[in-house]
């Protein structure tokens, strides 16, 4: 799902409701302004089902939408105030389209770097071994060079392996939940969510705990979800502070449970203090991983060109020691 159009779309959708448009009318409406794909076909597909007089709880409950973005539709209905959570809903699905593009592209820089490294390697191999290795291993001989042509494949073998490992990363949606909350940039963000969903809860009227089984519920899988589950253990046993509620543990390292329990009760102003200084983090890291990434691929493609010139090299020394025992 394209946030950015998501949130674009609730901002024109808050705007005509505060003009008084009705719902189904400017969902319709909307809907005819989009471009195709998925999220336009959810969309209509809501339309129509209000259309049936469908409840909305109902339509929404089928449509294939961020459990999020349901739920406080449902709340904005319920509290008459829908324009008013749609306008939160598109701040909130902005800040993290702007976010989760920073770490696209942090993805995407290694993937191309990776890419091209490992297709330069295989052509420097090929060549290497077809044009140049056969003319040196005539002039050497093979008994001194027989173990060398191994190595001129080493490289792109790494690569490849790299390569694959890093796609799996990317592309498993298990491999990178769990890479998600451990990665430095990845896992400020995903920080960064969970206050920001949890905040924008407390702020419409959520229950905290609602709003803790919501978020639970999709942090599924990651060691965020077990974390928060023992928030909500403590919370219905009684215990009230936040600071003795949370314990700081593998997702939620001490200073994100310090901000928030110095809100003290006012666990609203905590959770939002919490976002922006974890967004604010992780856009540093962001653009402090993009900086470095240029050198640090410089010097190992640097480091792969010596290491597959090396066998050259090394039998290069080999002709010479040999030319210079007959001259002798």
């Amino acid at each position: 799902m394209k946030y950015d159009e998501f949130s674009f779309f609730n901002q024109q959708l808050a705007a005509m409701l505060r003009d008084g448009i009705p719902l189904e009318g400017a969902l319709h409406r909307l809907c005819a302004e989009m471009r195709s794909g998925s999220l336009r076909d959810e969309l209509e597909q809501l339309v129509a089902d209000l259309a049936k007089g469908t409840p909305i709880a109902e339509a929404l409950k089928a449509r294939q939408l961020p459990e999020l973005y349901k739920r406080m539709v449902l709340v904005g209905v319920k509290s008459g105030d829908l324009p008013g959570a749609l306008t939160m809903l598109a701040d909130y699905l902005q800040q993290q389209d702007n976010l989760w593009t920073r770490m696209k592209g942090l993805m995407v820089y290694p993937l191309i770097v990776l890419i091209m490294a490992f297709l330069l390697s295989c052509f420097l191999a090929y060549i290497l071994g077809a044009f140049i290795w056969n003319n040196l291993e005539s002039l050497v001989g093979s008994s001194s060079t027989l173990a060398v042509p191994a190595g001129l494949w080493m490289s792109p073998v790494i690569l490849g392996l790299a390569l694959v490992v890093f796609l799996i990363a990317v592309l498993a949606s298990p491999a990178r939940e769990r890479l998600r909350w451990r990665l430095p940039a990845f896992r400020e963000a995903s920080l960064s969510r969970v206050a920001s969903g949890i905040w924008l809860m407390l702020k419409n009227g959520v229950q905290f705990d609602d709003a803790l089984a919501l978020v639970e519920q999709l942090e599924k899988g990651t060691c965020a979800e077990t974390e928060i589950a023992g928030w909500r253990r403590k919370l219905a046993s009684g215990v009230g502070r936040f600071s003795q509620m949370a314990t700081p543990g593998q997702a939620f390292p001490p200073l994100f449970i310090w901000t928030i329990a110095q809100s003290g009760e006012d666990l609203t102003a905590g959770f939002k203090r919490a976002a922006g200084l974890y967004q604010g983090r992780a856009v540093y890291r962001t653009e402090l991983m993009l900086y470095s990434l240029l050198p640090c691929s410089i010097l190992a493609l640097g480091a792969m060109l010596v290491a597959q010139y090396q066998p050259v090299f090394a039998a290069l020394m080999a002709f010479i020691r040999n030319l210079s025992g007959d001259m002798g």
